[in-house]
């Protein structure tokens, strides 16, 4: 069984609430066997740890990324110290997840970019990455990967199981594929299923991939990268991601570096020049091929399936639920995580939910620490409470 002791906690970076210096592992899980039929001999899934598990192991959380994030959800980065978790704000000592308490895991998805196997990954029939010929996966793949990833480590059970965007798409696939595993859920900025204009979006995302010259069918790794496309589907996905009020407070109609308008095809406002600047950091880091494959999975989830309702489709999975949405998130706007309450409640389902106030759009579950802190806190503590008071003595 791998090592899974808990991080420790002193570093040269011990400022208040880090998680410290994280290590990167990597588990194998073979034969896999995929949503549409293919099958994966391997997988290699990056994964981290934070915390300490306890002696019952029943405090282990699961942490799901949405679509640009990795495995390092918190704390410093051991092969890179100066990158600091994605969540950061949210996970580690005294915070919302704190690893004072919980045990926290966190992987990079199945087709991701990150060190888990995906379309950057090298086709072992070929020698050569797989590109466009890595099958698609949808999340409940991903899940599956986790859950043998879980496997590996010697956990039966999580406490919760936690997400944002994507990521909460993962937490509810977990609880409908998984119920007897998790002891409940916390679905943020999420939904049960994408509306067609975040559809839309993602599709025009994909248009500008795949109509990059540099693509090559996707077959463009060891030549030139099809950046100019994945900048345009980032730009536009960031977009998304803010909101009007937002965005106005930010930029308004501000000029940058001039007084007066060039009269030409340029960039002026600051806002054009903040997207063209988050495309191009986004190239640094990011396989278009792997924005191709998560977007598809994004639209294909849908909670339901063959269930007939969302009612029917949530029957039998974990009572305990916390939904939080946020007032100006119009990528994944708050009506959809009331379907999702309304149909948990009409199960009866024990479901706390929460719209919170925020002008940050989408982002506003990576913005929000403060805001979300109280709900999340005191959920998971009670969650671990009454999980301990029902155990067997």
């Amino acid at each position: 069984m791998p090592d899974i002791a808990g991080v420790t906690q002193s570093n040269p970076w011990d400022d208040v609430g880090s998680a410290g210096v994280v290590p990167e592992r990597t588990a194998t899980v073979r034969d896999v066997h995929l949503s549409s039929g293919e099958v994966l001999e391997r997988v290699d899934v990056v994964y981290e740890t934070l915390g300490t598990l306890s002696p019952a192991r029943d405090n282990v959380v699961l942490v799901c990324h949405a679509l640009s994030g990795d495995a390092h959800v918190a704390g410093r980065r051991e092969s890179d110290p100066g990158v600091v978790g994605w969540w950061d704000a949210f996970v580690g000592p005294g915070k919302a997840i704190d690893t004072d308490h919980y045990f926290v895991v966190a992987s990079n998805v199945l087709g991701g970019c990150s060190g888990t196997t995906g379309p950057s990954s090298i086709d072992p029939r070929t020698g050569k990455p797989y590109g466009l010929d890595f099958p698609i996966v949808t999340i409940e793949d991903m899940v599956e990967i986790q859950a043998r990833l879980l496997d590996s480590l010697g956990i039966d059970r999580l406490l919760a199981v936690v997400g944002g965007s994507m990521g909460g798409m993962q937490a509810l696939a977990w609880a409908k594929q998984h119920p007897q595993r998790v002891a409940s859920v916390l679905g943020i900025a999420t939904t049960w299923r994408l509306a067609a204009q975040a559809i839309a979006f993602n599709e025009v995302g994909r248009t500008a991939i795949l109509g990059d010259s540099a693509f090559a069918d996707g077959a463009y790794y060891g030549g030139p990268q099809p950046k100019h496309g994945l900048a345009i589907a980032r730009m536009i996905g960031h977009i998304t991601y803010l909101s009007d009020e937002s965005m106005r407070e930010k930029f308004g109609r501000r000029l940058r570096d001039r007084d007066e308008h060039a009269f030409e095809f340029v960039s002026e406002f600051e806002v054009e020049s903040y997207l063209a600047y988050q495309g191009r950091r986004f190239t640094e880091r990011f396989d278009a091929n792997t924005y191709l494959y998560m977007t598809k999975a994004m639209d294909y989830f849908d909670l339901i399936g063959q269930d007939g309702t969302l009612a029917d489709a949530l029957r039998g999975t974990p009572s305990r639920w916390l939904v939080l949405s946020f007032s100006s998130d119009w990528l994944f706007p708050t009506y959809q995580s009331r379907e999702l309450v309304d149909a948990l409640r009409c199960i009866g389902a024990r479901v706390s939910y929460a719209e919170i106030p925020s002008p940050y759009g989408h982002d506003a579950f990576l913005l929000e620490p403060e805001q979300q802190y109280r709900y999340i806190s005191s959920f998971l503590s009670s969650v671990l409470a009454e999980e301990r008071e029902e155990a067997p003595r």
